[in-house]
Order: C-alpha cells, then sequence, then structure tokens
C-alpha cells in the first residue's frame, strides 16, 4: 500500500494533461485513498494553476473535500485569481475565514493579486485590516503584494505608505512603486523615485527601465532618459546591437523615449539601426512624424510597415488617420477607411471618432455624420468630434442640434472642449442669446472652469455682432491674460464693422501684452489703411519689424497621386 502511495504520488507530480490527472483521480477513488490530502493538494494543484489543467474540475473535487489543508485553499484562491473571474478568488478567501481557517503568508498575495485585477481598493482594504489583525504587515511578500494592489487600484498615496513601512525593499517594491505613479500619470514623482533607488544601489530590472523610460517620455525629462540609454551601455548592454541577449521592449522604450522629448533625430538613427523591430517601435516613429508635422514622411512609414509584414492595430490607425487629417488627403483617408473597414476595427469607438474627425476637418460632413450615426456607445469625444468638425464649416445650426442630441444621452457630460466646439458654433451662427446661455451653463450646471479659449469664443461672438461693449468688458473681467486669437477676434469685429476708434484701444492693448503672431497686426495694419491713416499702418509694420514678427505665408495642397 505504501509503495502504491508513492507511485500515485509521483504520477500526480509528473502529470501533463487532464486526461492522466482524470485516470489518477479514478485510481485515487477506486483505490479509496481519496482522503489523502497530500495527494489531493498536488491534484487540485495542477487542475488549478497548471496551464493544462482545467478550474471548474478542481472545483466540483474541492468542494468533496471535507477539510481541505491550507495549502489546497492557497491553491483554489491562486487559480481563481489567474482566471477569468478574479472575484471568484475572493468568494474562496471568504469561505476559508467562515469556515475558521487562518490564512498563511502564501494567501494574501494571491487575494491581493485578484483586488489588483479588478481594481477597487474596497476589497483589498478588507484584506489589508485583517493583514494587521494576524501580523503579516511586516513579511516582504505580503507588504509587496499590499503595494501593488493599492497602486493597481490608483490609490498610490497608501501604496507609498506601504512602501515605507516594508522592512527590506526589494527591487519588486521599487518596481511596483514605479508603475503605479507612471500608470497614475504622475511621471515625475516615478522619476523622483527611480533616482532615490539608484541612490540605494538597488540594481533596476527591465520592468523598472521600461517604466521610468515611459516615465521621462511623458515628462520630457530628456536628461533621466540619456542617463537610463548610458547605464545600459556601462553595464555592457546595448539594447541596438544584433546580439542574442537583444530586448526590444527596452530598445522601444529608449525610442520612444527620444522621439517625445523632441529629439527626433536620434530617435530616427536608433530607429534604423534597431535590428528587430516590434509593432509598438513603428507606432513610436509614425506618431514622431506626426509630431513634428511631417504627416507625409508618417505615412511613408506607415506603407514601409506593411511591407515589412506588420499589421497595424489601433494605435497604428489612429496615427495614421491624424496624419490624413494634418494633411487634408481626402482621397487617402477614404483609402484608408476602406483599410479600416476590412479589418473590423471600424468598431473601436477611437476609431470611429478619429474618422469622424478626419472627415469633418478635411470638409466632407457628410461622410463624418454617417460614420458618427454608426458608432455604438458613442464617448464624449465622439460627440465632441461632430459639434467641432459642424462648427468649423460654419454649420453653426447642426453643431447646436448635434449638442442638444449629446445632452437628451444622460450618460455623457459634456467637458471644456465641447463647449469650445458649442460656443465657436454659437458665434458663426450669430446666436449671441443661445451662446451666452451656454456660457453660462458650462460654469453653473457642469462646474467647468472658463479657459482662455472659451473667453475667446465669446469676445469673438460678441466682436462679430457689434457688441464691443460686452466683448471688452469681458476681457477686462476675465481673470486669464488675452491671448493673441482674443485680440485677432475683436480686432476681426473692428474691420467688419470698421469701428477705428477700439481699434485704437486694441494697438495700446497689444503694445502693454506684446501678442505674438502675425495675423492681428496685419488686421491693424488692414483697418487703418481702410480709413486712410497710413501713419498707423506703417507703425503697424514697424512694429511687427521690432518685434519680429513675420507673416506667415498662405499654403494650400492639391492632392496629385498616391504616396504609395
Amino acid at each position: 500500500m505504501k509503495k502504491h502511495y508513492y507511485t500515485i504520488l509521483h504520477l500526480l507530480e509528473t502529470c501533463k494533461s487532464m486526461v492522466e490527472l482524470k485516470q489518477l483521480h479514478s485510481l485515487m477513488i477506486t483505490s479509496s485513498i481519496t482522503k489523502n490530502t497530500i495527494r489531493l493538494s498536488r491534484l487540485i494543484d495542477f487542475c488549478a494553476n497548471s496551464k493544462s489543467g482545467d478550474l471548474q474540475y478542481a472545483k466540483s473535487v474541492f468542494y468533496q473535500i471535507d477539510e481541505p489543508s491550507v495549502y489546497i485553499w492557497n491553491s483554489m484562491i491562486k487559480g481563481h485569481s489567474n482566471g477569468d473571474n478574479p472575484f471568484e478568488a475572493l468568494f474562496v478567501y471568504r469561505e476559508m475565514l467562515q469556515r475558521g481557517y487562518s490564512p498563511d503568508h502564501f494567501t494574501f498575495p494571491f487575494v491581493l493579486k485578484a483586488c489588483s485585477i479588478i481594481t477597487d481598493h474596497r476589497y483589498g482594504k478588507s484584506v489589508h485590516s485583517y493583514i494587521l489583525k494576524a501580523g503579516f504587515e511586516l513579511n516582504v511578500y505580503v507588504s509587496t503584494a499590499l503595494l501593488h494592489m493599492y497602486v493597481s487600484c490608483a490609490d498610490v498615496e497608501a501604496g507609498l505608505k506601504v512602501f515605507n513601512l516594508i522592512p527590506k525593499w526589494n527591487v519588486v517594491a521599487w518596481a511596483s512603486l514605479i508603475a503605479g505613479f507612471v500608470n497614475n500619470n504622475r511621471a515625475k514623482e516615478a522619476i523622483k523615485v527611480f533616482k532615490d533607488m539608484v541612490r540605494w544601489k538597488v540594481e533596476p530590472n527591465e520592468i523598472v527601465l521600461v517604466n521610468v523610460l515611459v516615465a521621462c517620455a511623458r515628462s520630457r525629462d530628456i536628461d533621466t532618459g540619456k542617463w537610463v540609454h548610458n547605464y545600459l551601455a556601462q553595464i555592457g548592454f546595448d539594447p541596438f546591437m544584433p546580439t542574442k541577449n537583444f530586448n526590444v521592449i527596452l530598445a522601444t522604450a529608449i525610442l520612444d523615449m527620444y522621439a517625445k522629448c523632441g529629439s527626433f533625430k536620434t530617435a530616427r538613427v536608433l530607429f534604423d539601426k534597431m535590428p528587430e523591430r516590434n509593432l509598438v517601435a513603428w507606432n513610436s516613429m509614425i506618431g514622431a512624424y506626426n509630431q513634428y508635422g511631417r504627416a507625409e514622411e508618417g505615412l511613408r512609414l506607415f506603407f514601409d510597415m506593411q511591407s515589412a509584414g506588420f499589421d497595424p492595430d489601433q494605435a497604428t490607425f489612429l496615427g495614421v488617420i491624424g496624419a490624413c487629417t494634418h494633411l487634408g488627403a481626402l482621397a487617402l483617408g477614404q483609402r484608408l477607411h476602406a483599410y479600416i473597414l476590412k479589418t473590423t476595427m471600424d468598431k473601436y469607438i477611437a476609431i470611429g471618432t478619429a474618422l469622424v474627425d478626419m472627415y469633418a476637418k478635411i470638409g466632407d460632413a457628410e461622410s463624418a455624420w454617417k460614420i458618427f450615426n454608426n458608432l455604438q456607445n458613442k464617448d464624449v469625444m465622439a460627440w465632441t468630434s461632430m459639434i467641432i468638425g459642424f462648427a468649423m464649416h460654419g454649420n453653426g445650426l447642426e453643431a447646436l442640434r448635434t449638442f442638444k442630441m449629446m445632452q437628451e444621452d444622460s450618460t455623457i457630460i459634456p467637458d471644456k472642449i465641447t463647449y469650445i466646439g458649442v460656443l465657436c458654433a454659437c458665434s458663426h451662427a450669430g446666436m449671441i442669446d443661445e451662446g451666452s446661455r451656454h456660457f453660462n451653463a458650462m460654469r453653473n450646471i457642469y462646474g467647468i472652469i472658463p479657459t482662455v479659449e472659451h473667453y475667446g469664443c465669446m469676445v469673438d461672438l460678441f466682436s462679430r455682432a457689434g457688441l464691443f461693449k460686452e466683448a471688452v468688458s469681458l476681457m477686462e473681467e476675465m481673470p486669464v491674460q488675452p491671448n493673441v486669437a482674443m485680440w485677432g477676434a475683436l480686432l476681426n469685429g473692428c474691420e467688419i464693422h470698421e469701428n477705428v476708434s477700439l481699434t485704437d484701444q486694441v494697438r495700446r492693448g497689444m503694445m502693454e501684452f506684446e501678442p505674438h503672431g502675425g495675423g492681428v497686426y496685419v488686421l491693424l495694419s488692414n483697418i487703418y489703411a481702410r480709413v486712410g491713416r497710413w501713419q498707423e499702418v506703417m507703425l503697424a509694420r514697424e512694429l511687427m519689424k521690432y518685434r519680429k514678427i513675420a507673416k506667415i505665408p498662405g499654403n494650400s495642397s492639391v492632392e496629385m497621386k498616391s504616396l504609395t
């Protein structure tokens, strides 16, 4: 019998499939040895946590055990935390407590992992309370899992408190804290923590390095980014050399950091040196070309990417649609749209919104509206793109009608960008009362604090209507300084209504705030020229020369042939 016992135990440890396991389970049943917790532990562990396992089968066996060991409870919690429904891990943990079993230091990391996936720290706080009662808060594995849970649930402050109580900071703890700051848009703090880590002489791992490079890219901290790049060279690892240790993820993070920090040439050199590229590297370079106003080259790179055998993903399409929008390339945009339809990626709300924005800005409002209507679960960005699209092309009434439809959907809350489109629409449609009503509603109903862009729309609205007293009063009362667009809106109204006296006042304001941009100076000189005040015309031109402001030359583009 003892030999039979060890034979089954050995077979369970070397089991490779559920077919084999079920055969062994049958043997255990027929041998009347299903009460042995060691063999049941091996059986459940395989079912719950092996890639070839079956979690449902583990559950069916588990609930037939009268007195599961803590190891068996842990196996079930671990299996559920790695499964499709992490809530099940919490249910098993709760049942474990209700049946009087005491968790050990292996239990809590699995439970906390489930809380991290659910991303609701209310569950994690409950587990944290029990950890304190059980006296496991100083266990490095438990406290590190607790830290990871809090930062995953966006409670970085609680995570930082846990970090400070960890008796010995290992690289996993540092990595969790840095990732928490990065994932919660606190890039500068992530970089500060990384520098503290270096001072404590803890060697960073790949996860730390990638996250700090992401933080550098977001905060435009090229100095720290270069330090990471140099650090890799110092330890004998050049991520851009074709070696067996080549790390495409790390190389892509460095490339993206240089691109986003303004070192476009360096990014391109590194991209060309990469012995292996992943889709993220291609997307980073396409995005960089868009960022630096070189949309046509970005499109060419997109075609190179396809030739290299890469299938575009959502990020790729967003970058290429943006390039088409920047170029005003309608024909190319239509071809891209047809390609997107074949991939069925048009179902993604971000892709659909980008297409709406592209067609609206290029001037094809009919196509934009058609795509917009076919979007499922429209979000605020989709509605805003359509409203701004109508407003940009003088369809103020259509923009306001769309905004009204948006308000009828109680799940959508307009944001500050939405209201820029709404106020712009009111301005172009000459709807003064409507514009004032929306401006007040923005502040009083939705609690949106007006920015200089919102005030600019209102100044434009009043100026176009010849209500210069209201426009000037608003500019004097607003808590922000007038910008170039606002002076331009006021001058544009002066030109429309031939208000030369106010033009003199605007000129004095321009002298005080020194707005940049040649447009306002050209408007100023045009108004004076219309009434024959040539001395003021010359003064405006001399002022432009003195401040080294040049009129931006007009340009236009025509699609002659495909880029491919």
